[in-house]
């Protein structure tokens, strides 16, 4: 049979992107299929946006401590809607560099939604196309959690369109999304609260990491509710009131509302039933360790699948797909060791397995080492922050 390419990529985000400069460079016919702005969560809606937010709030917290460096005091106002704008020009710039890579690797993009009509088939706004390798690249989407009045809460993406900075914020849930913004936010003057169901932010850290962000970030003056979750949001004059239930129940008020409680696989309305692709948990397209689904033909990186969750990981398994199916060098990836950082401050880092996690394993053969100490930077000034690092 003859296709019309040798492969399609459903999702220009990292992992599409990186699968369909790989398969070009063999030498395949690729086509790339993004409804949305190239590059994906990451560059759009994520890594990258935030990042320079992070930035950005560093220069209010450097202003802390410059007097204690002999830099005079003196005001400064940060202007949240000129920030902003750079920070959309710059992603702007980003998205036609992707789009100049595309072109010079010869790979066809679609700016259209897509479904599957077969195993071998596409659907583009009526037009039937056909390919002999199909790549699923769609990423993931902001879960929102069902509380009544769940319609006032925005979620990540929309906080990087925000007019004006938020006096009160509330956060609902302190996974590493939750906490950076928390983080970075409070930087600028926001008045933070984050609630979290379990009893200690950062769930899958090691324990004595998340407990020394936990501790950091109070410090800084964020409140947080542990064991305890939002139970409904109002609309009132004063603000968006939120039901808070715990060891106690509480309302506060807030301006804002920043749901962070996770991501969902972005597969649902893509016809994959059409194809009989087999889902798993939660709509996560079931694989292989060469990332094939349950149709030999077609394959899934990224956040659409159930494996580890960040940028570098879908570009990695991208390319080894790449490298497996058009470059015969068969490739998986090792899960192991997925080194991974919390951009708020004091910042977080880890690689490998936390204590608990060790010790399930190992039982008592585990040995831990951690050290504290205060960086040369703070001990010029009167404000204890301690740098903590623990090897398993």
């Amino acid at each position: 049979m003859t296709f019309d390419y040798d492969l399609f990529v459903i999702g220009a985000g990292p992992g599409g992107l990186a699968a369909a400069k790989k398969a070009a460079s063999y030498g395949v016919r690729v086509a790339i299929a993004e409804q949305e702005a190239i590059g994906g969560t990451c560059v759009n809606r994520g890594c990258v946006p935030k990042k320079l937010i992070v930035y950005a709030a560093d220069f209010a917290l450097k202003n802390q401590i410059a007097q204690s460096y002999g830099w005079s005091d003196c005001q400064t106002y940060f202007d949240w809607t000129l920030f902003i704008k750079s920070v959309h020009q710059h992603i702007d710039k980003v998205n036609q560099s992707y789009f100049q890579q595309l072109q010079k690797a010869g790979i066809e993009l679609i700016s259209q939604r897509v479904t599957f009509i077969d195993t071998h088939t596409i659907n583009i706004d009526g037009r039937k196309v056909t390919a002999n390798k199909i790549l699923i690249a769609v990423g993931g989407q902001p879960l929102k959690p069902k509380i009544p009045g769940i319609e006032y809460a925005i979620t990540s993406r929309e906080m990087f369109q925000l007019p004006y900075l938020p006096k009160r914020l509330a956060i609902i849930g302190g996974g590493y999304i939750g906490v950076e913004f928390c983080s970075m936010m409070h930087a600028f003057g926001c008045e933070v609260t984050v609630i979290e169901k379990d009893k200690m932010i950062l769930s899958g850290f090691d324990d004595r990491i998340c407990s020394a962000v936990q501790e950091g970030l109070i410090k800084r003056g964020i409140k947080f509710f542990t064991n305890s979750t939002v139970q409904e949001i109002k609309y009132s004059e004063e603000g968006l009131l939120l039901t808070i239930t715990g060891e106690s129940q509480e309302i506060i008020t807030a301006d804002t509302i920043l749901v962070a409680t996770g991501y969902a696989p972005n597969t649902k309305n893509l016809g994959l039933e059409n194809a009989h692709v087999e889902l798993g948990e939660h709509g996560a397209i079931k694989v292989d360790e060469y990332s094939r689904t349950s149709q030999e033909n077609i394959f899934a990186v990224g956040d659409c699948t159930s494996r580890v969750q960040l940028t570098p990981v879908a570009k990695a398994e991208g390319i080894a797909f790449a490298d497996t199916v058009f470059g015969n060098k068969a490739q998986k990836l090792n899960y192991d060791y997925v080194p991974t950082a919390v951009f708020c401050r004091p910042e977080a880092a880890s690689v490998g397995m936390t204590e608990a996690k060790a010790r399930e394993k190992f039982g008592e053969s585990v040995e831990c080492y951690c050290t504290q100490f205060q960086p040369l930077l703070y001990q010029m000034i009167e404000q204890d922050e301690p740098t903590i690092m623990k090897l398993v």
